[in-house]
């Protein structure tokens, strides 16, 4: 009974495997040296009819301390440097008693694109600890016409 229910569960989950082979995260290779010393950022990934959308934990980071890039056409690359900016303080005779909050760490995520993904129309914005990136589908290619040709 239990290889039924193995079965069921591959097939009810079968969307969910193709996503994930669709947009393979490159940060688990460790063969890769230009990925030592980061972390990876979590991102959950949403297909619409028109584009896909990339929702990516930053907390504590700006805008300008994130790179959006994309390398060899098909792979969205996403770092952080990892600083934090300690805020100054102005009065005299003041400072820091405990530091607790981790500052950001240098962090990467690496995704491959699927093919129909127009690299060329990629939109991002950070706000609030998160960073969306927007990446428009391309058109979907024209049908092959059919064409009947008499034989005469």
């Amino acid at each position: 009974m239990s290889r039924v229910a193995d079965t069921m569960n591959h097939w009810l989950s079968f969307p969910e495997n193709i996503g994930k082979l669709m947009f393979s995260s490159r940060t688990q290779d460790t063969h890769d040296n230009e990925n030592k010393g980061f972390s990876s950022i979590p991102a959950d990934i949403l297909d619409t009819p028109k584009e896909f959308i990339f929702f990516l934990d930053v907390p504590g980071l700006s805008k300008t301390d994130i790179q959006v890039t994309v390398e060899n056409e098909h792979t969205l690359v996403i770092k952080s440097g990892g600083k934090r900016k300690r805020e100054e303080v102005e009065e005299e005779g003041c400072k820091y008693i405990r530091l607790e909050r981790k500052p950001p760490q240098k962090r990467m995520r690496k995704i491959r694109l699927p093919e129909n993904a127009n690299a060329s129309a990629i939109t991002a914005k950070c706000e609030n600890g998160v960073l969306t990136v927007v990446v428009e589908k391309l058109p979907p290619p024209p049908k092959p016409k059919t064409v009947e040709v008499a034989i005469a």
